[in-house]
Formats: structure tokens, sequence, C-alpha cells
């Protein structure tokens, strides 16, 4: 038996999400109906986060464990064969040590959140960023975020269908910059932490949103956050704008 680890990058606008569910198309499904075509095995995906219904990823990573020899290149060019034309790609593969974990070794997980502030709607960014049309500030949504920063109860952040033990986490960063994107300028929101709660980083933009356009003083993210209610949230951004940007690990974990 021979563990792969898989880095890839996906569209999650067709797919009810990262991982397999009984009510539509996943990105799990796709890969794991992938790896059957091509070895006979019913393998089973391993994946360093989920995402949900819209989400997209730039570089997760997941690992696989395969009975038949295949050369990490060829394993990843027939993957990718069958996966087209399905907006998913196989961009990395490599062998790891049998204890090496895609989501229990990970120590560190990035997001990035994409906001097109203007009014025309989003033609060729549809589905890829949160459109906004009322001009936001800043500065506020930047003064606003370092409330989150640190170790806190973050349950006014977290779903009610979380199933996290423990509404206690670490958020690393969390900052607020502009960028010049293809469509226009944007705003970008960066998330990274040891681990989220479901909801966390589009919950945690909602209420930025709040405060970038005016609807809630700066403050009120710090007093959202000490109530520990998830009745006091403002606002669950939506899911296209959202990103899985890298799963961090001690160490590579690849063989020599």
């Amino acid at each position: 038996m021979t563990r792969f680890a898989l880095t890839y990058e996906f569209d999650g606008t067709p797919y009810q999400g990262l991982q397999r569910q009984k009510h539509g198309p996943s990105v799990q499904q796709a890969i794991e109906d992938a790896l059957h075509a091509i070895t006979g095995e019913d393998a089973v995906l391993h994946s360093s986060g989920r995402t949900d219904a819209g989400v997209h990823a730039l570089a997760m990573r997941s690992h696989v464990d395969l009975e038949r020899d295949i050369a990490p290149f060829r394993l990843m060019g027939a993957i990718n064969a069958h996966l087209r034309p399905q907006p998913i790609a196989v961009n990395a593969c490599a062998i790891v040590s049998e204890d090496w974990h895609a989501r229990f070794s990970c120590v560190g997980r990035k997001y990035l959140y994409r906001i097109v502030n203007r009014r025309a709607p989003l033609a060729l960014a549809k589905n890829r960023a949160w459109q906004v049309a009322p001009k936001l500030e800043i500065e506020a949504m930047q003064q606003a975020a370092k409330s989150l920063i640190g170790e806190h109860d973050f349950t006014t952040f977290r779903s009610v269908k979380c199933q996290a033990k423990d509404p206690v986490k670490t958020l690393d960063r969390l900052d607020v910059t502009t960028a010049e994107g293809p469509y226009g300028p944007e705003i970008h929101i960066h998330a990274e932490a040891r681990s989220f709660l479901h909801h966390q980083v589009r919950s945690m933009v909602g209420c930025l949103k709040f405060v970038g356009a005016g609807t809630w003083e700066i403050g009120q993210v710090a007093e959202a956050l000490a109530a520990r209610d998830r009745q006091r949230l403002g606002l669950n951004a939506p899911p296209q704008g959202l990103y899985f940007v890298e799963a961090i690990y001690p160490d590579s974990g690849e063989e020599e």
C-alpha cells in the first residue's frame, strides 16, 4: 500500500462541496471516481480541509492509499485525464510516509475572500467573487478585523450545523487589503489559523462588510464576538468569494 499526497485546485460552482454528499456531486466523489477508473480500487480521499457548496480551492491537499504500483507523475496525469472536463486539476502528486495525514498532520490553513466593489454586475467574475455595490471603507474593515485576531470563543461566527466540539479557536491573521484584479479593484480578506469552525471565515467577512458599508460601527464586531451568540451575527457572506488557499505542514512528508 502506497500513500500519495495530492495538491489540486477546483472551481466549486458545480459541486455541493469538497466532501461526498448524498444530495449532489462533490469534489471528493469526482476524484475517487477517477481513481477507481484508473486502479479499480475503492480508494478514499482524506483532505486537509472542508469546503461548502460554491467555495473554491487554489491548493487543496489530500491523501489517498493505493495498492497499485504507479509513479506519482503518471497518477497525476491519469487523474487529470479522467476528470476532464470537470473544473478540477491535480497539479502535484508525491509519495508520502504512512504516518503522514492530510488532515491531522496539517498545522495551519489559509483562506482568501474576494470582494469586487463595483455597481456593474459581474460577467467574467460571476461565481468567483462577491459583488458589493456600495463603496466599502477598507480602513474601517481592517480596524474591526483586529478585534478577531487571537484566541476567542467564536460561537457567534460558527454555523448552527458546525460539528466542532470546541468553539474556541486561535485566529492568526485577518487582514483586509486591496488588489487590482482582472475585473477591476478588489478587496481581499486573508484569514489564517490552525483550523476554522464551519462558516467562520464567511461569517467574519459578512460582519466586516457591514462595517465597510457603514451599517455597523467598528466596535460592533468585537461586541458580536463577545456575545457568543449566533443571533448577533450580522451577515454570512456568500460562498462564491471564498478560496481555500493553502494547507501548512511542518514538513512535506514526502519520502526521499
